[in-house]
């Protein structure tokens, strides 16, 4: 057999300092590997009536609180509401204590980008927070991200995390929990798909997938499913966030 001689071109290589923040991150996120024992459980949810919903209002919404209407506002909501009936969630282990430490506050962290790549700034309290609240607070943090002026303090802390890697097109992912929390809900992109309805019919919806990350140690199987089908119900049928069902 004839020896097959291939012509390489110029194969150059590239190194850079990481970040400090990469370096953080880094080491943030191993350590997370390496303490617990994270179970990911997806749902579906159907997008449909708030995207209807948010047509009909986002330009009322926008002129009165001079901001838009995202999708953020209604997957914090939901997700608060969700804390508050499963406990279990917004809480943490104290392992120097052995003891669990269940927070009576719904403190959220966001995924925003930033130049130097993705920062998680947090919503204080958004168990007292409006949709208005939510919006102008992530725009906020954005601009600061944006500019670079986010302060340590706008990072500490957060009981709980929301990671949106829809807006790049992600389809599915299992997003890895922000110690020493104990759980994070993962956005996906919402997609066309087919899906049979109450009436057998099959029909085109706006699907997103989400998922839930959770720590096993502190979070039973029953508890992880019991939060994320709240939440999917919750966006599904965006009227029992107004009337607290």
């Amino acid at each position: 057999m004839e020896s097959v001689t291939t012509q390489l071109g110029n194969r150059p290589e590239r190194r850079s300092k990481m970040s400090r923040m990469r370096q953080r991150v880094a080491a943030r996120l191993k350590e997370s590997q390496n303490t617990a024992a994270m179970l990911t459980t997806f749902q579906e949810v159907d997008m449909g009536n708030f995207i209807e919903m948010r047509a009909r209002h986002k330009d009322e919404f926008q002129k009165k609180h001079g901001v838009k209407l995202g999708f953020m506002s209604v997957f914090v909501k939901a997700a608060t509401a969700a804390l508050q009936e499963v406990p279990a969630i917004n809480a943490y282990i104290d392992d120097e204590a052995k003891e669990i430490v269940y927070r009576d506050y719904c403190d959220v962290s966001v995924a925003v980008a930033s130049p130097n790549g993705l920062v998680v700034p947090v919503l204080r309290n958004t168990e007292f927070m409006s949709f208005a609240d939510v919006e102008r607070t992530i725009a906020l943090f954005g601009q600061k991200a944006k500019d670079g002026t986010l302060a340590l303090d706008d990072m500490a802390g957060g009981t709980f995390t929301i990671s949106n890697g829809g807006v790049f097109g992600s389809l599915m992912g299992t997003p890895i929990i922000n110690q020493p929390q104990s759980a994070i809900l993962g956005m996906h992109a919402t997609k066309m798909r087919a899906v049979v309805d109450e009436k057998g019919n099959v029909v085109a919806r706006p699907m997103m997938y989400l998922a839930l990350t959770y720590d096993h140690r502190l979070i039973d199987g029953r508890e992880g499913v019991t939060f994320l089908k709240s939440v999917a119900d919750k966006i599904t049928d965006p009227a029992r966030l107004v009337f607290d069902i």
